[in-house]
């Protein structure tokens, strides 16, 4: 279930709010929190914090990544959300262009992924200290020059889909670490749907964005 909800002079875009929590489509190019350095102090975060100024992290998106993310409203929210993370009941959905046809239409990307320290903050595969990371996959369109995907992340590593389509040869197109292009606007990966428990009730709740893309 979801509500509309816009707090009144605020620029965000809010799917829904009680008195728990509070879910909001994230615009690419915005950090989910604060930077180093003043330049870097403008957030969803503190933006979400302007609105509903108990709000408390739970989980983060890339800066180029748009779409739903979700924020406690009080201390007991945070700790059962971020359970519903940790413990992977969270159940996340994404959509993204990608390069080139990609084949099967469906399946799973099993790579391990680790820091490439030299090069940070890159993440690599690695099978020898690289963490298990899982994605699902199925392919929506295909064509020569590209293909749209929706992606499902069954473990929560950094820049894990990023990677994970890189190492199969089909890289998010508009990537600025993985696959640079100055053509494209942005980078193609919108975090479409989440799907948690309400802190209070316990019930499923499913928060969706379209992708702008």
């Amino acid at each position: 279930m979801q509500s509309e909800y816009m707090p009144p002079d605020t620029p965000l875009c809010v799917i829904h709010a009680d008195h728990e929590l509070v879910a909001v489509d994230k615009p690419d190019g915005l950090l989910s929190v604060p930077g180093k350095g003043a330049h870097l102090a403008d957030c969803l975060l503190a933006r979400v914090r302007a609105a509903f100024p108990t709000a408390l992290l739970v989980h983060r998106l890339d800066r180029d990544t748009s779409g739903v993310m979700v924020f406690a409203l009080t201390p007991h929210a945070q700790r059962f959300l971020s359970r519903e993370f940790e413990d992977r009941r969270a159940r996340k959905t994404y959509v993204a262009r990608v390069t080139g046809r990609l084949e099967p239409k469906t399946g799973a990307i099993d790579l391990p992924l680790i820091v490439d320290w030299p090069n940070r903050p890159r993440q690599m595969v690695c099978h020898e200290t690289g963490k298990p990371s899982l994605t699902d996959y199925h392919v929506l369109k295909a064509g020569t020059a590209e293909s749209r995907v929706r992606l499902w992340p069954r473990t929560g590593r950094t820049h894990q889909l990023r990677v994970h389509l890189l190492a199969l040869g089909h890289p998010i197109l508009g990537d600025p670490l993985y696959a640079p292009d100055a053509s494209l606007p942005r980078m193609m990966l919108h975090a479409e749907e989440l799907r948690i428990n309400h802190p209070e009730s316990g019930r499923g709740m499913t928060f969706r964005t379209k992708a702008p893309f």
